[in-house]
């Protein structure tokens, strides 16, 4: 019943969030079919959105538990907010608006009114979403491999290597380079174009953010703990969060043309993550199991090479969950394995609060 306690806002807001999908379905349709048609689509988006994000709340909670109280409360009170209206909502208008040279009003009323048109334009904003996105969270997952100080391997044969590799300069960002060329070369020229420069954006966003953290939260408490606990770590995790949402939200439209259908049950996901974060940072999970981390961030090299694919080819978003969720689960076992055969771990690591 302890773990209950975390998601009874995500239970309230699922409470909420489905029967306003109901009363949505019936006001458009003006049945009791439309009713529970929207009503199904909105849980089916919510799971769906689950099962995209269990990577990025162990990533969050790994940048969270070093945060201070203040800063932690503060991503999980306004980072909600940013998550549900900003990406659910925000996001896609604005996506909308830049495609169709249309202001922000006109969008709005373009995705109440005309909800066909509205996915379309969204459709065809794709291949710079995915490329923007897939380069970031490559970015993510190379920066967390390829570290000199890493000592804790997984798949040891491989990240070894990877971490023996990273006292090369740049090595991540050659890489993340060479997959975006190669990407780009699998394109039409005017799709190309359009999917090198969002990748290039991409990558030179993460290196803003990441460089902008390293100054905000120096500066906070004159290097007390560098990226511990400020603007920039907050600044950083939202970026990364926003990342994390792309796929979802361009997926959802292959259920639903309709923006508050998508923001409600893309919503009720994003609760569910929030929760499952504060649980993870609470209850220590990532220190009681030290592969698990390693299964996130595979999860996210996985998802952001996807999503470079699916410049190419449509790559169902169950798929894209269900091999995420298969890596957390292996690292999950493998921690496990790893506990049985080594009491004296996890007992020394309970024992520094980790």
């Amino acid at each position: 019943m302890a773990i209950f306690r975390y998601f009874i806002w995500a239970f309230l807001f699922t409470i909420i969030g489905l029967a306003l999908g109901a009363w949505l379905g019936y006001s458009t349709t003006g049945t009791i079919q439309g009713a529970i048609s929207v009503f199904i689509i909105c849980l089916v988006l919510g799971i769906l959105e689950i099962s995209l994000s269990f990577d990025n709340a162990i990533v969050n909670a790994r940048i969270l538990r070093d945060m201070t109280p203040a800063w932690q409360h503060r991503f999980l009170t306004w980072g909600i907010i940013i998550a549900v209206f900003g990406m659910r909502i925000i996001f896609p208008l604005a996506i909308v608006a830049i495609a169709a040279w249309i202001d922000p009003i006109s969008a709005i009323r373009l995705a109440i009114w005309q909800p066909a048109e509205y996915a379309r334009i969204i459709g065809e904003a794709h291949t710079g979403i995915a490329a923007f996105g897939g380069s970031f969270l490559m970015m993510v997952g190379m920066k967390y491999f390829f570290d000199v100080e890493k000592e804790v391997h997984w798949i040891k044969v491989l990240e070894s290597r990877m971490s023996k590799f990273a006292s090369v300069q740049g090595v991540e960002i050659g890489i993340v380079l060479v997959l975006i060329l190669f990407f780009s070369a699998q394109l039409p020229e005017a799709e190309a174009d359009t999917f090198l420069t969002a990748a290039i954006y991409g990558l030179l966003t993460f290196l803003a953010v990441e460089g902008l953290g390293e100054i905000l939260d120096a500066t906070q408490e004159q290097m007390e703990a560098v990226r511990k606990g400020g603007l920039g770590a907050f600044i950083y995790l939202e970026v990364l969060d926003a990342s994390f949402s792309f796929d979802g939200v361009i997926g959802a439209f292959a259920l639903s043309t309709n923006l508050f259908v998508i923001a409600i049950g893309l919503g009720i996901g994003a609760f569910y993550v929030r929760s499952l974060t504060i649980m993870l940072v609470e209850k220590q999970t990532l220190g009681q199991y030290r592969y698990l981390e390693h299964g996130a961030f595979y999860a996210i090299l996985v998802l952001a090479v996807i999503m470079y694919a699916q410049t190419l080819v449509h790559i169902p978003e169950v798929i894209t969950g269900l091999i995420g969720a298969a890596l957390i689960l292996f690292s999950l076992i493998s921690s496990m394995r790893y506990n049985r055969a080594h009491p004296e771990w996890q007992a020394e690591e309970e024992a520094h609060g980790r």
